[in-house]
This record gives C-alpha cells, sequence and structure tokens, in this order.
C-alpha cells in the first residue's frame, strides 16, 4: 500500500488549501479512508474519515469548516480546509487499512 500526500504549504489565517492523497496498492473504492494531523509537540489526532460509501466523519475542531471527498476513478482522497487557523497548523497524513502517508506540512500564519 502506497499513499503520497500533497497539497501543504504556508498559508494565512482565513485562507484555504486543499489536500490529495493518492493511494495505490488497495482496492480504493472499498477502503475507508482518513486524515489525521499531528502538530508540534502533540500527539496525532484524528481529523476526518470518510467511508467507501461517503459516509463523512469530522473532529469538532475543524467540522463545518473542513470537507473530505473522494475520487474512486482517480484513487484519490481529498481534504478541503477552509477558514485556516494558526492551530491548525500540523503535518496532515493520510490512513488507509492501517497504512500512513508521509505527511504533507500545512502551516497557517498569523
Amino acid at each position: 500500500v502506497r499513499l503520497v500526500e500533497s497539497g501543504g504549504g504556508l498559508v494565512q489565517a482565513g485562507g484555504s488549501l486543499r489536500l490529495s492523497c493518492a493511494a495505490s496498492g488497495i482496492i480504493f473504492r472499498f477502503a475507508g479512508m482518513g486524515w489525521y494531523r499531528q502538530a508540534p509537540g502533540k500527539q496525532r489526532e484524528f481529523v476526518a474519515t470518510i467511508t467507501s460509501g461517503g459516509i463523512t466523519n469530522y473532529a469538532d475542531s475543524v467540522k463545518g469548516r473542513f470537507t473530505v471527498s473522494r475520487d474512486n476513478a482517480k484513487n484519490t482522497v481529498y481534504l478541503q480546509m477552509n477558514s485556516l487557523k494558526p492551530e491548525d497548523t500540523a503535518v496532515y497524513y493520510c490512513s488507509a487499512d492501517g497504512n500512513w502517508g508521509q505527511g504533507t506540512l500545512v502551516t497557517v500564519s498569523e
């Protein structure tokens, strides 16, 4: 299984970013996919998940601001992040079937 995240970067507070995670080595359309993040000095935490059927779940801290979606034709899951806050600064990881990507860094400045 290979998961490759992209789309991170530096953005000002209030801005938006869209993260992508391209998956290979799994039957993507049957896989539940997740996004997690790890801020400096903190433990990795749940952000959002999407089931194979498209049912989504979000951490309270991102509800109403982040949207997870998937494109089964492209074997890709997305995380649209709006109204970003400095506390969203973290390395964001994609997960599937217990596997993890390498992460992509999101930095939100004041």
